[in-house]
Order: structure tokens, then sequence, then C-alpha cells
């Protein structure tokens, strides 16, 4: 491996104008990381992929480059693009033996980072580096969010969330495991008790719901619910997946590895708009994953599911798929159970326990382009305002945010300052 990353490296043409740079949603200055790394200087690479991307060691692994910085590389044009991702895995796993808070000045200002997935994660590095009291309230028992409980260890092995557990308490962030903010400690609790900001990154924890008769049936789970403890679950052999989305490829591969020998994923579409990314499919039919296109469930059984022919076809006006019925009988797809990932939505523990904070007709949190929410001094940015996104897409929003979150804080100041001298 080490090998191929230096040759990876050196075969960087060191753009003045990095193209690749320009596809990374946090600008990742990879001209500039990989120019350090072949000086030599690789903890100088590490603290400027850090301090760009405190979640550098996690996109490294999880980040679909082929969309984003190789994607845009030019040697990709008529030929093959550099693997920047483990160029940058290399580096940030070693970075993180060496990243200290012995320079920070504190500063007596509380921060409530409610969810700790990647926007939480990134929010509460950030802004204890900046000397903020930080404080994490996670409601699972671990860190990660989907990191941990939504993304399979073969694809993000959990030692590295371990890893920034430690940078994270090193630099005297406090985490509460198992506190749910809602229905026991309010967002009025929080500020009560001194916290100068709340920002909420709870992440998608609802499965969504198909509506189909038989969905309660003992052999019916949820994808997103499965990912969370696989250990916990008995499906047997033969196992149906309702969904082509990229969770539904993780569920998948998650399965074939905890014995099931046939795993058959359901798509109403067609393969070409299949919602996962292209790589994760490949990934999944090379695990011997079974793919089953255009055909809509339409009810599930003790036996598995009914199913129906579907056409595909596009609106010439708007360019939009269009996925119909076909006038058939049904076909009884045998399955001894059924796994449904077909999306998920944000939990309402927080909105519907607190004042002013609205949200969409999805149940995401509205916010503005900074991350403010509709009640003053909360924020909020990842998949609960977005819905499902990539990691380094969370991190870049979150980076905003906390340029609105200083601001606030810093008003509030001028105006504490204003009344003591009246």
């Amino acid at each position: 491996m080490d090998k191929i990353v230096f040759g990876e490296a050196n075969r960087c043409l060191g753009c003045k104008v990095p193209q690749c740079k320009k596809g990374c949603p946090v600008s990742t200055p990879i001209n500039e990381v990989i120019k350090l790394f072949k000086e030599n200087k690789i903890k100088e690479a590490g603290k400027l992929l850090f301090e760009n991307n405190p979640m550098s060691a996690i996109c490294s692994q999880v980040c679909p480059h082929e969309k984003f910085c190789e994607g845009h590389c030019v040697l990709g044009k008529k030929g093959t693009p550099i693997k920047f991702g483990l160029i940058e895995k290399y580096i940030s796993d070693f970075y993180l033996n060496f990243i200290t808070s012995a320079d920070i000045k504190k500063l007596n200002k509380k921060i409530a980072v409610v969810g700790s997935g990647p926007a939480g994660l990134s929010i509460a590095f950030i802004m204890a580096r900046k000397g903020y009291d930080v404080t994490i309230f996670e409601s699972h028992e671990d860190i990660g969010g989907v990191l941990r409980y939504g993304i399979p260890a073969f694809r993000l092995p959990k030692d590295i969330l371990d890893r920034l557990k430690d940078k994270l308490l090193h630099m005297r962030v406090k985490i509460r495991p198992n506190t749910l903010i809602g229905p026991v400690i309010t967002v009025e609790d929080l500020f009560r008790d001194g916290y100068r900001a709340v920002y909420i990154g709870t992440g998608v924890w609802s499965p969504r719901s198909l509506g189909l008769k038989g969905e309660t049936y003992g052999n019916v789970n949820y994808a997103i619910d499965y990912l969370k403890n696989p250990e916990a679950y008995n499906l047997g052999d033969k196992v149906a997946i309702i969904g082509a989305g990229n969770v539904a490829m993780d569920a998948a591969r998650t399965i074939i590895r905890n014995g099931s020998n046939d795993v058959t994923i359901i798509a109403r579409s067609d393969e070409e708009h299949a919602g996962a990314d292209n790589i994760e499919i490949d990934y999944a039919k090379l695990d011997g994953v079974k793919f089953l296109y255009k055909m809509a469930p339409v009810e599930i059984t003790d036996d598995g599911i009914k199913v129906v022919p579907t056409e595909v076809s596009f609106d010439e006006n708007t360019g939009k798929k269009k996925v119909t019925l076909k006038d058939e009988e049904t076909k009884l797809f045998n399955a001894d159970s059924i796994i449904i990932a077909v999306g998920q939505g944000p939990k309402a523990n927080i909105v519907n326990n607190s004042e002013g904070i609205e949200v969409n007709s999805k149940g995401l949190i509205q916010t503005d382009d900074s991350g403010r929410t509709t009640r003053s001094g909360v924020f909020a940015s990842g998949d609960v305002v977005t819905g499902a996104k990539t990691v380094v897409e969370a991190v870049e929003v979150s980076k905003h945010l906390v340029n609105a979150m200083e601001e606030y804080i810093k008003s509030m100041d001028k105006k504490f300052e204003s009344s003591d001298k009246n």
C-alpha cells in the first residue's frame, strides 16, 4: 500500500490551478498537501488537511472521490486520475497521533452540540480549536452517528472513530452519551444553563415506510435499523431488499457478510437510474448481491414479496423519471426476510419539545444558507437539514455555520455589555 501511495503522489502534476480542489466540496488544497508529502513534511500535510476538514480521516475512506476530487483531476480526462483518497488516508491516519490542544486559548463560553455524526463532530472540533467549552449530547452509547451506526465496518473501521473521540476528550470536549435532547433535556434548558449557542446535527434516523400490506410482519425490517446492530438479526438464508440506494447496498453487503447466501435488491427503476453510486453497485455485485430491476413491491407476505413489473419513462418537459406499474399479474418473490431501504427522515424529539424551530414538509429543519434556524441562537446542518448527503457535504455546510455561530455569540456579548453599562 505504501508503494501505491508514493506512486500516486509522484504522478500528481502539481497543477497551479488544481481542478481537483475545485471539485472538492470543502476545497481541500490537494496540490499543496501532495507537495508537502513529497517533501517528507507529513505532519505539515496532515495539519493542512485537518484544519481544512476535521473529518479528513473519515472522508478519505468513505468519500465518493470519483464524483469530487478524482472526478475533476486533469489526468482523468485521458487516463487514470490521481487516487487522492489513498494519499489522504495515509496522511490523516498518521496525523491523528499528533493533534494537540496545547496552544488553544480557552474561552469561558459554552456550546451545545446535539448529535455526533460527521456534521456535529466537525462543529465540535472547530469550536473546540477556537477555545469554546463544547459539550456533545449523543443519543446513542457512543459518538459517530451514521459513521458508527449506519456505515458498515468493512467500509469504515470503527477504531478511527475511537481515535477521534480520544482527540476530542484531549481537547477537553465533554461527551454525554445516551442523552436524548427534547423530551427530558430541552433546548430551553440548555440556554437556561448558560450555553451561548445550540447546534443540532441529529441526522435522519426514522425509516420511511412503504405503506404496504404486510409491512408489520415479523420477517420485515428497515435497513437503517438493521445497520445499527446486524448481529441482533436472524434473517435466514434468502433476503430481499426493497430499494436501490447506497443504504440498500450497505445493507445487502452486510447481510452477506453475516451469513445469508442469497440476497437480492428489488428496484422499481432500471439500473441506469438506481439511487446508489455506480461504485457501490459494482461492489455489491462483486460481493454476490443479485439485482431485480423494474419490479415494484405491492404486498408483503410471510413467504416473501408480491411484485409487479414497472415501466420507466421520462417527462419530456421536466426530464424527471416516471415509474408506472404494468397491468400484469403479481408474482411472488420468495424470501425468508425483507429489508426496506427506501430512505429515512429526521426524528422530531427536539422540534416537538422546543419553541420556534420550524421544519419543512419532510420534517427537515429549516435554516438559511449559514445554518441559522428560525430560532435565535439555534443552528443546524447535516442530514437533519438536507436529508441524507455525503460526509464531505456535511462538513462543507458546517464550516460556514461556525462563522454564523460566532457572529451570533459576539452580537449577544455586545448586547450584554451594553445592558451592563446602562
